[in-house]
């Protein structure tokens, strides 16, 4: 889906870029990330993927802020999530924004359906990418 149909099909709208707002909510991503590696060293697994998770949503809101661009429907992380796959899945990498999608399905299913699917292997994977992505992503923020 191209930024176009995206706009077209009300999932995202075009508002005034706001580089000041994108670096409040940058913030907190790298303090999510900080919360998701407290979890994992606690051991609380689910958790530490969830937290990691919202460390890459807000990133990638952020992103969206910087750029002139928010969420429209009540399909809010799907948004970003395609946002950031259709803006930037080429510089942040294809990989990664797929891993970013997984891990919204799955922090949907710790938070809302069955505790306790994360395992330790898992967890440890999901802050790996969600540095990465924060990484990639804080690189472009300060273009």
């Amino acid at each position: 889906m191209s930024l176009e149909e995206l706009l077209r099909d009300r999932v995202i709208e075009k508002i005034k870029a706001n580089k000041s707002e994108a670096e409040k909510i940058f913030k907190l991503a790298k303090r999510d990330l900080g919360a998701a590696k407290n979890s994992f060293a606690r051991e609380d697994y689910d958790w530490a993927l969830a937290i990691a998770y919202n460390a890459m949503l807000q990133s990638g809101r952020a992103l969206m802020l910087k750029e002139g661009y928010r969420p429209f429907s009540q399909y809010k992380h799907v948004a970003v999530v395609r946002f950031v796959r259709e803006a930037f899945g080429k510089r942040i990498g294809e990989m990664i924004t797929y891993i970013f999608d997984k891990m919204r399905k799955k922090r949907h299913r710790v938070v809302y359906e069955e505790p306790d699917i994360v395992s330790q292997d898992e967890a440890r994977q999901a802050i790996k990418w969600t540095e990465e992505f924060v990484e990639k992503i804080e690189k472009i923020l300060e273009e």
